[in-house]
């Protein structure tokens, strides 16, 4: 299925289903390439590239879904978010990695197949014209923590467990509607105490995995942030995003939060919603030029 065709098929259903149904019922656009990175069969990414843009080298925009890191949701719905931003001449590739009900989901791995994932564009690069010169990481929800855990890894010392050696740099992270403190994600049990389950303990139990797995334990992370929440979001409260770039500007990082008034989880991965520029533009200026 082509971009415009994918495109079509979503506007058609915009009337008959809500926004949410119309992002987890309706098939994306298909990409241009499924990629393995391991050998597991949860471990691959999808890789879309320009139609109208030459040979390349292209510019990466690496897409993390979200979903409280649950195995119940996959890289599908966020399909429709990869085709628009290819669109506008970026190569993206979106993760997907093992979760909560999956064998060998939440702790480590869910974290340490993301960060494979990223580093595997070194293998792929060449064959796909990919200019990792320019890469940037964004991510919703439990992927928008996953983007910004990306571009902290450099933090995290040698002997963690989720201590990976020669990390892919990314010249930005761009959250959206990130759950980028885990430390207040427990506090405020979001999704019934998901991240517990992640890291299978409480940060009483087990500090150190808070430690290394959470952005908000791992900054400053010298590199730039673009963090995009809707003041009306249900799911990751507002908040989270306010506290994370506060903290993150007092730290010296450089960090910005786009207010999106009114607005819940959603529309910010909604190629049809009235805020997808704001975040289309926010993904792709963060690109270096």
């Amino acid at each position: 299925m082509g971009v415009f065709s994918g495109f079509k098929r979503l506007l058609n259903a915009k009337n008959a289903n809500s926004m949410v149904q119309r992002l987890f019922d309706v098939e994306p656009p298909a990409a241009d390439a499924r990629i393995a990175y391991g050998d597991d069969p949860l471990q691959f990414g999808d890789l879309r590239l320009p139609k109208q843009s030459g040979d390349g080298p292209f510019p990466v925009v690496i897409v993390v879904h979200g979903g409280f890191w649950k195995s119940k949701y996959t890289l599908d719905h966020i399909g429709h978010m990869c085709a628009a931003l290819t669109a506008h001449d970026v190569a993206t590739w979106s993760i997907e990695y093992r979760r909560i009900g999956d064998e060998g989901g939440g702790w480590p791995n869910t974290m340490l197949d993301v960060g494979k994932a990223c580093d595997h564009l070194r293998a792929i690069a060449d064959e796909y014209h990919l200019d990792l010169e320019r890469v940037v990481v964004t991510g919703h929800s439990a992927g928008g923590h996953l983007a910004a855990w990306v571009a902290a890894r450099h933090n995290i010392p040698e002997g963690d467990p989720l201590y990976m050696d020669d990390p892919l740099v990314v010249d930005a992270a761009v959250p959206l509607a990130g759950v980028v403190d885990l430390n207040l994600c427990w506090r405020m049990k979001l999704s019934n105490g998901i991240v517990e389950q992640l890291l299978e303990g409480t940060p009483e139990q087990v500090p150190e995995r808070y430690e290394s797995a959470s952005p908000g334990a791992l900054l400053p992370l010298g590199v730039k942030q673009r963090l995009v929440h809707g003041t009306a979001d249900p799911n990751v409260p507002y908040e989270i995003a306010n506290l994370y770039v506060t903290r993150a500007k007092s730290l010296g990082d450089d960090v910005e939060l786009i207010t999106l008034k009114g607005t819940g989880h959603f529309e910010v991965i909604d190629p049809l919603s009235k805020e997808w520029p704001t975040v289309r533009d926010t993904i792709l200026n963060a690109l270096p030029k």
